[in-house]
């Protein structure tokens, strides 16, 4: 799979990174959350979005740490069906990247239970008053990769003084909480201006952005510095996943 690379600066203006799609589990069928994530491994993809909801800093709720866990019992059970019992490594290499978006008011309180749950990477929004440096400092402690959210109304200036310490940016494109809502252009220029502060340091982080994404709005992002793009509605309602797959991540 496309990895994730030091973020940390060289001094030089970084290539863009290979586009990644990552769909998002809440557009899946709730009554088969593991059949859902299958069909996001079977058409080829690697990344899995996870979007974990409290209630208090989005008004819905959906998943917890159990889930996720239960996601990886899942498919460590798919993956031995499908394997000889001698290939053990095998398995293990098969696994989904749980990319793990925390939209709640504490996540600083969550953090050892999703990465014990399996997340491989973890994003916590800049909004919430707490010590976001040290929560990403703690998410990189438990052995996963970090990341930083900004919500549609918060300027990118917000989470400048933490890109130095990241994995991940992700750009909201509507208000979070509910899926299928319509993409929010001008996110495009908040793109631009992080893209450029990125290439201008030689950061090495990933640009994701997660609302209303379909194949236009993933060549809009694309264009406008982003390299990571979550589909709910667009990848699971799609009449070829991997068709709609391949033409997001050639972008």
């Amino acid at each position: 799979m496309p990895a994730l690379l030091s973020p940390h600066g060289t001094g030089a203006k970084p290539p863009p990174l290979p586009s990644i799609l990552a769909p998002s589990l809440l557009a899946g069928d709730h009554a088969g959350l593991a059949a859902s994530a299958a069909q996001v491994a079977a058409v080829g993809l690697h990344w899995l979005h996870l979007d974990i909801m409290d209630g208090h800093f989005v008004p819905n709720l959906s998943f917890g740490p159990e889930t996720l866990a239960a996601l990886r019992r899942a498919e460590k059970e798919n993956a031995r069906s499908h394997t000889s019992p001698t290939s053990e490594l095998q398995v293990n290499e098969s696994k989904t990247f749980f990319d793990t978006h925390l939209m709640l008011s504490e996540p600083q309180r969550y953090l050892k239970a999703f990465a014990a749950a399996g997340a491989d990477l973890i994003s916590i929004h800049i909004e919430p008053d707490y010590d976001h440096a040290s929560a990403l400092a703690e998410i990189r402690s438990l052995g996963c990769q970090c990341g930083i959210v900004l919500n549609p109304d918060t300027p990118a200036e917000a989470v400048r003084h933490l890109l130095a310490d990241v994995d991940l940016v992700l750009v909201m494109t509507v208000q979070p909480g509910f899926g299928g809502q319509s993409f929010r252009p001008a996110m495009l220029e908040k793109l631009k201006t992080l893209d450029g502060w990125r290439r201008e340091n030689g950061w090495q982080w990933r640009l994701e952005v997660d609302g209303g994404i379909g194949l236009s709005e993933a060549s809009a992002c694309r264009a406008a510095g982003a390299d990571t793009f979550v589909a709910g509605t667009a990848f699971f309602k799609a009449p070829d996943l991997a068709a709609f797959a391949r033409s997001v991540e050639s972008l």
